[in-house]
């Protein structure tokens, strides 16, 4: 009888079906311009009356983003955290694009407690003990009931996925700041807490990220600023 030759195996000469997972939704990433704390490098989040404007820098660098995303074409909405500069800054491009501002109050930055308004040498001589807990460890608050980094994320991927539902197939502006843009980037990339302080995120900067309907992620691009030049 005639041997029957071998297998070739499953994958041979098959292609696999893949599912259709239409176009992402792509966030465009944008970090507020400047205000008069950035350049000092202060602590400066969303704690109990602290929300300063934008500067006059941070003001033309909301407006040379604008620009920037005016000449893309891409942008179809625009989505801000609840914050004054951001706002500011989402304006910028709204008056560009024609498009209104939705807020979403869990894109806000951290609440740094008692350090708001701080510079790291502050809180190093001020709080040695809480400044140590803190970068060792995700879990541990800035000092006088501030907010982890881990209870951040967790807003910040709550927001994630209602974007994500409710702009499928679309370019959305988010406009945001350091640290919740920065989770975003270390979500998609499954990449541990502590590469939040291995990435630099300058004011005004762009990150792009598209989120496919099959939960996979992929960051395009990471902290664009040839606009500001």
């Amino acid at each position: 009888m005639r041997e029957l030759p071998p297998h070739p195996g499953p994958h041979v000469g098959v292609r696999p079906l893949k599912p259709d997972l239409g176009a992402p939704a792509a966030f465009v990433l944008l970090r507020h311009g400047e205000t008069a704390l950035t350049p000092e490098k202060r602590f400066s989040g969303s704690g109990a009356g602290h929300d300063p404007g934008l500067s006059q820098t941070g003001r033309e660098q909301a407006e040379r983003a604008a620009r920037e995303l005016a000449a893309r074409g891409t942008v179809e909405a625009i989505v801000s955290s609840p914050l004054r500069r951001c706002r500011q800054t989402a304006q910028a491009a709204a008056h560009r694009l024609g498009l209104d501002v939705a807020v979403e109050e869990d894109l806000r930055e951290t609440d740094f407690g008692a350090w708001e308004g701080l510079t790291f040498k502050d809180v190093r001589e001020r709080h040695p003990d809480d400044m140590n807990a803190w970068l060792a460890s995700p879990e541990a608050a800035p000092t006088g009931g501030g907010e982890s980094f881990t209870a951040v994320a967790a807003r910040v991927a709550g927001a994630r996925d209602r974007l994500t539902a409710g702009f499928r197939g679309r370019t959305v502006l988010v406009v945001s700041h350091v640290t919740p843009i920065k989770t975003l980037v270390r979500l998609a990339l499954g990449a541990p807490p502590e590469a939040l302080f291995r990435m630099e995120l300058a004011a005004a900067s762009l990150t792009t990220i598209a989120y496919y309907a099959d939960g996979n992620a992929s960051v395009r691009s990471l902290n664009e600023t040839a606009h500001l030049r």
